[in-house]
């Protein structure tokens, strides 16, 4: 992989010295929000990481090259173009091949964190099942990757955006574990808990020990953390859905789908909410980063 993997020095030094590392995705730079405030996220994230003595290794597609860990030029590089590829397990080959920027999604995060050797990845929610999926079949190949790349996400659940339910369901036929830390209903993104059941763990030691089991049992998954938004920023799980069956039936309007659907859904909520659905955004982002430094220091 030497061809195609660029891991900066302080990730290398700090995997080679059995030190925490975590990764995270660009697509929150690049796609999740507007200029200037995705680079402040982008570098406030990291400095999260640093101050609890774990090493951030943001991963995207630069110059033909997977970037594992990006320096402050990288960041703002990847903050102010306009033409970044979004990036999932199947775009990876074509971005690399043609040298273009690449964003990357959960899957691609997840990949390129195995490949590096980094077991801990934090993001703000995964992707999953769309509404009418039965219809369009519009399934987010992240939950594909879990069921096949050993590496824990640590997320706020699905993004709320998404049928829930029907991601959950997909997400127990692959054999993936979900786990609700520190609580009994999954996470709603946006909001603490749906109603939705999970089942509870309470420890980043007793996540580690699962996924050292997974290894050592020759299983290839990944396992998922749910990670609820604290209560003070949340956006309440009734009031959130008016608001998303509202995007949802302006795009039904407008016939946006596939890889434009979860974009667009996310502006209008943002429009929808006046912008508080970004500083929520924001904060469970945040909060993820923190927990995914313990899971990554509990190694």
């Amino acid at each position: 992989m030497n061809d195609f993997l660029d891991v900066e020095v302080k990730v290398i030094q700090a995997l080679q010295a059995n030190k925490p590392v975590i990764a995270l995705e660009s697509t929150i730079i690049s796609h999740g929000m507007p200029y200037p405030e995705n680079i402040q996220v982008a570098k406030k994230l990291e400095e999260i990481a640093i101050d609890a003595g774990v090493i951030p290794a943001t991963i995207c597609l630069m110059d033909g090259k997977i970037k594992v860990g990006l320096n402050d030029n990288e960041l703002e590089q990847l903050a102010v173009s306009k033409d970044v590829a979004k990036v999932s397990r199947r775009d990876l080959s074509r971005v690399l091949a043609s040298k273009k920027t690449g964003a990357t999604t959960v899957a691609a995060t997840m990949i390129a964190a195995n490949l590096a050797g980094i077991k801990v990845f934090a993001t703000g929610g995964i992707g999953g099942v769309h509404h009418r999926a039965e219809a369009s079949f519009d399934i987010s190949a992240d939950l594909n990757e879990l069921a096949q790349t050993p590496v824990i996400v640590v997320s706020a659940g699905a993004k709320a955006i998404l049928d829930l339910p029907k991601t959950m369901e997909v997400l127990e036929t692959y054999g993936v574990p979900v786990y609700g830390y520190k609580t009994d209903n999954f996470p709603a993104f946006y909001s603490a808990k749906s109603n939705l059941k999970v089942d509870r763990i309470d420890s980043v030691e007793k996540i580690v020990k699962i996924f050292n089991t997974n290894a050592k049992l020759g299983f290839k998954n990944g396992i998922l953390i749910a990670n609820p938004i604290p209560k003070k920023y949340e956006i309440p799980y009734p009031e959130m859905q008016k608001h998303i069956e509202i995007a949802l039936e302006k795009a039904n309007k407008n016939a946006i789908k596939g890889r434009e659907l979860t974009p667009f859904l996310l502006a209008e909520i943002v429009k929808i909410t006046k912008g508080s659905s970004l500083e929520t955004n924001i904060r469970l982002v945040e909060n993820n980063v923190a927990l995914a430094c313990r899971i990554a220091k509990a190694f």
